[in-house]
């Protein structure tokens, strides 16, 4: 196999015509340089060069040789200037797995932020918490947004880490007034995600620790549907504060009791901490967090690239 280093040497001979002008550009010897080129003739089998009064010229073959020499050249300086770009997190391209509201809420004004960056680039899948684990377990994605409800036990992946972005309150709908008392709307019909989705678990738990089983006779999983239905009268709701930026007319809203808090949080893989691109979109998402969830801490870049460094 042709060595590459020695194809360069041989795009640097062209340019310069001389053995001893190569040497000086490298910081060789002129002895160096005339082995690496009687060494490149062994690898291809064919003259290279040929005498030409004082100068060196190129045979066919290494007229060849040396543009090959000189793309190759061109095609590691490319490489290292993006790999310079992916070093400082200027530049690369992640997928990004979050649930309905926080793409509406957090990604989407996350993907304008990131104008800036053209060269950085996000590719989005909408998904449920569990299953956008489960692609950033398997690979199929970068960063996830999952969220947690405080009246539901938490669950640990040891092959992750997790920033906290905030936390939220879940808010009982109806269509009317109230005081957000579940005991009093046990009688009414509920509207929650479909079975098994912690959304779902969230309000069949907050129903029993108020001593009720809910009476579910609605299930969908965009809380855009559940809301025109409980303006429709269909029934009441449980919703997190984010689903709530575009309330249906005749909708009323107050902090469920007893209290419920949805806390959204940024995981990565362990091991990709230090993923200079990541941190960047992580720091950007801490600083938008903040215009949609209740945080104790004001953010900023400092505290920000602390919080990354603390995954």
């Amino acid at each position: 196999m042709i060595d590459p280093r020695r194809l360069q040497l041989l795009a640097h001979l062209e340019r310069l015509g001389t053995i001893a002008a190569v040497a000086e550009e490298l910081h060789l010897t002129p002895s160096g340089v005339s082995m690496q080129l009687t060494a490149l003739e062994r690898e291809a089998g064919v003259t290279v060069t040929e005498r030409a009064g004082r100068r060196l010229r190129l045979t066919p073959a290494g007229t060849l040789l040396a543009r090959h020499g000189r793309e190759l050249a061109t095609t590691l300086t490319m490489a290292e200037l993006e790999l310079e770009g992916i070093r400082s997190g200027s530049s690369g391209r992640y997928r990004i797995a979050a649930f309905p509201t926080a793409t509406q809420a957090l990604v989407a004004p996350l993907a304008r932020a990131m104008g800036g960056l053209p060269d950085l680039e996000l590719d989005i899948d909408v998904l449920e918490p569990d299953d956008a684990v489960a692609a950033l377990l398997a690979g199929s994605a970068d960063l996830a947004l999952v969220h947690g409800y405080s009246n539901l036990p938490t669950r640990q992946a040891p092959r992750l880490h997790a920033v906290t972005l905030g936390s939220e309150p879940v808010l009982l709908a109806t269509s009317e007034a109230g005081t957000g008392a579940l005991v009093d709307v046990a009688d009414h019909p509920f509207i929650t995600a479909p079975e098994g989705l912690a959304c779902e678990r969230m309000v069949t738990t907050a129903c029993r620790s108020s001593g009720f089983e809910p009476r579910v006779t609605v299930r969908a999983v965009d809380y855009a549907v559940q809301l025109a239905l409980v303006a429709a009268g269909v029934g009441v709701a449980l919703v997190p504060r984010m689903a709530t930026a575009a309330m249906p007319v005749g909708v009323q809203t107050a902090p469920a009791e007893p209290q419920i808090r949805r806390t959204v949080s940024v995981v990565i893989r362990r091991g990709r901490e230090d993923d200079a691109g990541l941190r960047a979109v992580i720091e950007r998402l801490l600083a938008l967090a903040p215009a949609v969830l209740d945080s104790d801490v004001n953010v900023d870049a400092d505290r920000a690239a602390s919080a990354v460094k603390t995954l």
